[in-house]
């Protein structure tokens, strides 16, 4: 317990480097794409990250965590929790090798664009000037993009309370063995990379927009599907429906911010796309909050997460695919 500002610290830092990484990784789908396979290009990406998660944990469980003839896993340590949880802490260490490796072929085989030398170094005070200048830009000459983003931040917010609370409500109200959790986690990776497959193949011929509207609202039908059931079987089909849609979304998602940003503004704007995420990411952990607290029950607390998909949808709805222009260079 003395540790725990240290490893909240280190947590928090991991974030904070993980969302760098992301939004200039997320930029980089206009140098690995083409118009034409946009969609399939994001969709195999975030599908492969569900198929390596899936990996990872199954050799976690095996090596580290699961008990194997009376211990903690074939490399597991044999005391345990007991020892201060060091099959835990190494199976994190080993998480963060797997990384390491995995991040190496982008960084040395996808051709790194050339500098913009016209382009001014600024701090991140002048930089969130700079920022407050981009949105008000796109406020004015595309309307409909920045209730994109905003509409992005909403359901984007709802996906990741899928994940967050679909555990707790699985333990809590459907008497989830934390066994049975990890099993669960491990079928919704499945699902849910095999839905973001079929979801890129979608984007490229049907658009993202109907991608996102098509599994928003599935996943709203199967949330709400969850107040009425009472059996563990029946949690693994809803649960399941939900994970499944989880994916599309966020690909598609991707997918058409790449398709409205300008070239060479890419890193901008994806850094746009994932502060006005942070942004509201407080709205469906305080709504599921409220809906536990008032209605005294936790299976209440999924009404919270259908309802920020459901704002996402209608935010959505005038939502159009046109490309960003942002002229003034004192907006870069």
């Amino acid at each position: 317990p003395e540790y725990i500002w240290v490893g909240a610290g280190l947590l928090a830092a991991g974030n904070l480097f993980f969302e760098f990484a992301g939004v200039n990784y997320n930029a980089m789908l206009h140098q690995v794409s083409t118009k034409e396979n946009m969609g399939r290009v994001s969709g195999f990406g975030w599908g492969m990250g569900y198929v390596g998660g899936i990996v990872l944990l199954a050799l976690l469980m095996v090596l580290f965590i699961f008990p194997i003839g009376g211990g903690h896993g074939v490399l597991g340590m044999p005391f345990g929790v007991e020892g201060g949880a060091l099959d835990v802490r190494v199976a994190v260490l080993f998480s963060a090798v797997w990384f390491l490796v995995f991040a190496l072929p982008v960084l040395f085989k996808v051709p790194e664009l050339p500098v913009d030398p016209t382009r001014k170094r600024v701090g991140i005070i002048q930089s969130y000037v700079i920022l407050g200048k981009t949105i008000w830009r796109i406020g004015r000459t595309a309307p409909k993009t920045l209730v994109f983003l905003i509409a992005s931040a909403v359901f984007r917010d709802g996906l990741s309370g899928v994940f967050t609370f679909g555990a707790i409500i699985a333990a809590q109200v459907f008497g989830f063995s934390s066994t049975e959790v990890i099993l669960f986690a491990i079928a919704a990776n499945v699902t849910a990379g095999i839905g973001t497959f079929v979801g890129g193949w979608a984007d490229d011929r049907l658009g993202p927009k109907p991608v996102i509207m098509v599994s928003l609202l599935a996943l709203a039908v199967s949330g709400m599907g969850v107040l009425f059931i009472d059996t563990k079987n029946m949690f693994w089909v809803f649960g399941l429906a939900l994970a499944t849609f989880v994916g599309p979304v966020q690909s598609a998602s991707r997918s058409f911010m790449a398709r409205i940003t300008p070239d060479g503004r890419e890193g901008e704007m994806f850094g746009l796309y994932a502060t006005t995420g942070r942004s509201v990411s407080f709205l469906t952990a305080t709504l599921f909050g409220v809906f536990v607290t008032m209605m005294g029950d936790t299976r209440y607390g999924i009404l919270g997460i259908v309802i920020v998909l459901i704002a996402g949808l209608l935010l959505m709805i005038p939502v159009n695919a046109k490309p960003v222009h942002i002229e003034d260079p004192d907006a870069r």
